[in-house]
């Protein structure tokens, strides 16, 4: 007798059975001949670049809905290591950092993803996305972005861990991602090609099999920095893109032309102009480009923030040259989302290769006007510093387990000096204090390394250095711990028995603030200010000197009066109606601070002469 709970198994064993017959379909993203074939179609990716952690969780299917306004079907993204693995072995996929909420946003969107997984990426970004704990022991020689084992190991480990988390993500598993790149620019590096076999096979046992694998290099870096059998992009800037498309025809006869990255903008450097770009002949460029049937990814689309402490810096003819917070990057959408006159230029050419009317534009986020507000509590550095590490040698910051802020080391001086202080691996800004006061300051920018120092004998010598940023590029990646990273010298002898402060600034808890602005040198500053609407805003930092800011307790990023950047976007999403906490660190004396948030950003403001700022500093 059959009862309904029989009908039920029944019911359940035929729903099986037809599922196994009908399998879900398949989808791809392949080559085929001379063109890329979406699920055996040709495929046109017209992507741009946007990077999850410069952009506020909150804001991410913002930005996506201007993509697909603007005419794109696919967003790119760095996948950047030294989020996600902030300590060795310990994993974040959390907050601005959910990597697969991102992809699942995209795909909700109906846009295609291209992972750009590393494990280096450059980007302007701190150590070019590489993890500082690993330059803690620059004894051990481990050299990055080779076949090192002291790097490859920690960089298996990252990847098998970003496949399990993101592989399941890829085309052919149903998901956006339509490709993945493997390292980036490696021509510009190295020409190790075990190390570039080996990191394959990582990202084939890591589980990225399922969506097209590839590596991009600039026209020069093409043949060291690729594999014969893997397929090869490349990046090139404005005015080059017949000449970069005629050398990968011949040079990958057959193959998809694909511009992975095109440079409609540049970044910034502390105390240089604001970098802009010409739109007229980026129309040429990417005329040419699409007439030729090529692909092409947009770098950047929108540049967004290098928010907190992870600005880079480059290293160019032998100086060392920082990047400002903003990574607005002249780029087609703003660093707070807004559409610029480059955004609507382009969206007329992309919608001749779109194949159907564009959506709406949809309206960027409100944007607020914050009155000027004092930041009226105050707190010494020096009578807020935590419990000393004891050292008998000056090592660089990382060899302390810090990775990000400033760092104090601090000496007592036995006898009378008259003579020569020497840093020479000082990275990267430093104060020299005698007694608490300001003797001189040492600029890395400068390539200043050594400073007289007069002392009466028991004085107590500290030097307070700020980390400005990894170098993101190029062999200087090897030198780029931070601190003292050669010790110091006085009269060309060692110096050592140091006390060492190690200042993160992950928290604040600890500081004891006082009402007033008696505070003088390195000092906190806190205040509040109150809103009503709730809105992006841009911070006014024409009032501070050097140092960073925090506003409830989200990192802003690093300001210095050098220019050319004198305003920090804040994010909408991370203010509150009613009353908003913000404090500052800022390295000189500040006279009772005062802020206010503009509706409009000022990225181009006035820079210090360099000649000007080598004679202030010669001068202390």
């Amino acid at each position: 007798m059959f009862n309904r709970h029989t009908l039920s198994v029944f019911a359940l064993l035929a729903a099986m059975t037809a599922s196994a017959q009908v399998a879900p379909q398949q989808r791809s993203f392949t080559i085929q001949g001379n063109h890329f074939a979406l699920d055996g179609k040709p495929f046109q990716i017209l992507a741009g670049e946007m990077h999850y952690a410069r952009i506020p969780r909150a804001y991410w299917r913002d930005r996506m809905e201007m993509a697909k306004a603007m005419g794109l079907n696919t967003i790119a993204t760095y996948v950047f290591w030294n989020v996600h693995e902030p300590e060795p072995g310990k994993f974040d996929f959390s907050g601005n950092a959910d990597l697969p909420e991102f992809l699942r946003e995209a795909q909700q969107e109906g846009l295609y993803v291209i992972l750009r997984a590393g494990p280096y990426s450059c980007a302007e970004w701190d150590f070019g996305g590489l993890p500082a704990w690993l330059l803690s022991d620059p004894a051990k020689g481990m050299v990055v972005r080779t076949d090192d084992p002291a790097f490859m190991v920690p960089a298996k480990r990252w990847l098998m861990k970003l496949g399990q988390k993101v592989a399941r993500y890829q085309i052919g598993r149903g998901g956006p991602i339509i490709a993945v790149q493997m390292e980036n620019e490696y021509g510009d590096f190295g020409s190790d090609q075990e190390y570039l076999k080996q990191l394959r096979e990582i990202f084939r046992r890591a589980g990225f099999t399922s969506s097209l694998l590839f590596t991009t290099n600039p026209v020069r870096g093409e043949k060291n920095g690729s594999l014969p059998d893997t397929y090869a992009a490349v990046n090139f800037g404005m005015g080059h893109a017949a000449q970069a498309l005629d050398f990968m025809a011949k040079w990958r006869p057959g193959q998809p032309p694909f511009a992975a990255e095109y440079w409609p903008g540049w970044f910034d450097l502390w105390g240089e102009p604001h970098q802009t770009r010409p739109i007229a002949p980026q129309i040429v460029d990417l005329n040419t480009v699409f007439s030729r049937g090529a692909s092409l990814n947009l770098y950047m689309f929108e540049g967004g923030t290098s928010f907190g402490f992870m600005s880079g810096a480059s290293r160019a003819h032998g100086h060392y040259e920082p990047i400002v917070t903003s990574y607005d990057y002249d780029a087609p959408l703003d660093e707070a989302g807004h559409p610029t006159a480059k955004f609507y230029a382009y969206r007329k050419v992309y919608a001749k290769c779109a194949g159907h009317p564009l959506p709406p534009v949809p309206p960027p986020p409100p944007v607020i006007y914050v009155p000027r507000f004092e930041l009226n509590q105050s707190a010494s550095l020096w009578n807020n510093l935590p419990t000393p590490v004891s050292s008998d040698v000056a090592r660089n910051m990382e060899a302390y387990g810090q990775t990000y802020g400033f760092i104090l080391y601090r000496t007592n001086l036995q006898d009378a000096v008259h003579g020569s202080l020497a840093l020479p691996g000082l990275n990267d800004y430093a104060q020299i204090y005698i007694n608490k006061q300001l003797e001189s300051t040492l600029d890395r920018r400068l390539k200043h390394t050594s400073v007289h120092i007069d002392a009466p004998a028991g004085s107590t010598l500290d030097i307070l250095v700020e980390n400005d940023g990894r170098v993101n590029s190029s062999h200087a990646m090897r030198l780029t711990a931070k601190g003292l990273r050669q010790g110091a010298t006085l009269e060309g002898k060692p110096l050592k028995q140091w006390q060492v402060f190690t200042l993160p600034m992950k928290n604040f808890r600890a500081v004891h603030f006082h009402r007033g602005t008696s505070s003088t040198g390195p000092a906190f500053w806190r205040g509040r200010f109150r809103i009503d609407s709730i809105g992006d805003t841009f911070l006014d930092i024409r009032d501070l000197k050097k140092g960073a800011v925090w506003i409830n307790g989200h990192a802003i990023g690093r300001y210095w009066d050098i220019g050319p950047q004198d305003t920090l976007y804040v994010p909408g999403p991370w203010l509150h109606r009613g009353w908003n906490r913000i404090i500052i660190f800022d390295l000189e004396d500040l006279k009772s601070p005062h802020l206010a948030g503009l509706a409009q950003p000022i990225l181009n403001g006035p820079v210090r002469d360099s000649d000007a700022l080598a004679a202030e500093i010669a001068s202390h």
